[in-house]
């Protein structure tokens, strides 16, 4: 049984999550994955608790109460000029730090993962979802920036536990975890998950359209990372940005709109994951 049918859809049925990852990263981020999600066919999105446009994103959340978010759970930075901490205090937290106190980069991803304790991982996790909690905020659904279903099983054991404390969904996309959640009834991707960052920019608009059109039977989702213009970051990484960019632009275009309709794509966020994952924590 597809994981669309086990939300109750038709077996035909072609179900898309739209997920915005990377609010809170910053100013430009925010507006970009807002407007997203409010104009655009953008379905959902993921909050960086441990990034500076964090407290900013938390405000457009209270607001916007009708958009579905989750916690990105965030263990690397992604550039050199980035100076993201963790949440808990780094001394408490000694394996899941560089030198300087901050999350390593996201090319040293190997290393942390190979030194980084499970307690130490636990507790960093709990601090950026009890940020969210504290703040009044409700997330649907728990994933994790740039470390594909956390990078280690005991690292995705430990966020499925905390999502049903929570009564929250998990991202999940990699075989093994697919397969063991799907064990326990708890619907998953049923396709390949995609990823916008690996999408050439250039062409990104027309790939789009055309995975669109081509979308199969049963749950697909997209991370997707739009932001609105911002041109020292665009200065500092112009491919990413360019992306960035490119991701918006096509999310709230009247051609991306257009595809849904006529296809009849069935566009979801997380909240009917999360009513299915509290059924059988």
């Amino acid at each position: 049984m597809l994981s669309s049918e086990l939300l109750g859809f038709p077996p035909d049925a072609r179900v898309l999550i739209l997920n915005a990852d990377d609010l809170g990263m910053s100013a430009a981020v925010n507006a970009g994955v807002i407007a997203a999600v409010e104009e655009g066919i953008a379905t959902s999105c993921s909050l960086m608790v441990p990034c500076p446009g964090a407290a900013e994103a938390m405000r457009m959340l209270h607001e916007r109460p009708h958009v579905p978010f989750g916690i990105h759970l965030t263990l690397v930075r992604d550039h050199p000029h980035d100076r993201w901490s963790p949440v808990a205090p780094s001394g408490d937290v000694p394996t899941l730090v560089d030198a300087d106190g901050l999350l390593p980069l996201y090319e040293q991803v190997g290393e942390l993962l190979a030194r980084a304790r499970i307690e130490e991982v636990e507790r960093e996790f709990r601090a950026q979802l009890g940020v969210a909690l504290a703040a009044g905020l409700r997330p649907t659904h728990l994933d994790f920036h740039s470390i594909a279903d956390g990078g280690r099983v005991d690292v995705l054991d430990l966020a499925v536990a905390l999502a049903a404390e929570h009564g929250l969904a998990v991202r999940v996309w990699l075989g093994p975890g697919r397969r063991l959640a799907r064990a326990h009834g708890r619907p998953v991707v049923d396709h390949p998950f995609l990823d916008s960052t690996r999408l050439d920019p250039a062409t990104k608009g027309d790939r789009y359209a055309q995975l669109l059109r081509a979308l199969p039977p049963g749950l697909t989702e997209w991370a997707v990372h739009p932001a609105a213009a911002d041109a020292a970051a665009e200065a500092a990484d112009p491919s990413g940005w360019r992306g960035r960019r490119g991701d918006l632009e096509f999310l709230v275009s009247p051609q991306a709109r257009t595809i849904v309709t006529d296809e009849g794509v069935m566009l979801i966020g997380y909240r009917p994951l999360q009513d299915a994952w509290r059924i059988t924590a």
